[in-house]
């Protein structure tokens, strides 16, 4: 018995490493938000996230979207600001650009506030539901499906 279990240790161990390898090779998708302050100038703002986009580029990742939320009301104020600029980019990649981005944005000037979330396992939790409601909306096949008639039929009381 115990020299099954030591015929078994290098399958079980190879495969453990192999699912590793797996996880690592799978992109992730962040979403990185980020303040700036009101008083910042178009121009500055364009600079920062196109850099931003070029630093996830050079370490691997990609940009799938980038989108300016505009000027808004801070829910509490911020280093003397009632107002930020709020921009937001959706990242694929390894995570190590995210390491980067929050580096440079911790020692940016313009912004503010930022945060970075990890999306991909909450976009998959998501979709297994989805699935998981149309299996059990569909009718099954011993049951017919209610028309509108019948319902109408059953409602209307008989005299």
């Amino acid at each position: 018995m115990l020299l099954a279990r030591r015929r078994e240790l290098p399958g079980q161990l190879f495969a453990s490493i192999s699912n590793a390898i797996q996880r690592e090779d799978r992109l992730r998708t962040y979403e990185v938000m980020f303040i700036a302050a009101p008083n910042t100038v178009d121009d500055d703002l364009r600079k920062l996230t196109t850099q931003l986009e070029s630093v996830v580029s050079e370490q691997g990742g990609r940009v799938t979207k980038s989108e300016n939320l505009g000027r808004r009301k801070l829910a509490y104020r911020i280093d003397k600001y009632d107002e930020g600029i709020y921009s937001l980019l959706n990242i694929e990649g390894s995570g190590r650009e995210i390491a980067e981005l929050d580096r440079r944005l911790r020692v940016s000037d313009l912004v503010i506030r930022h945060i970075s979330v990890r999306t991909d396992e909450d976009l998959r939790r998501a979709e297994k539901m989805r699935a998981r409601r149309k299996t059990q909306a569909t009718p099954r096949p011993h049951e017919e499906p209610v028309s509108e008639n019948d319902v109408e039929d059953e409602e209307q009381p008989e005299e």
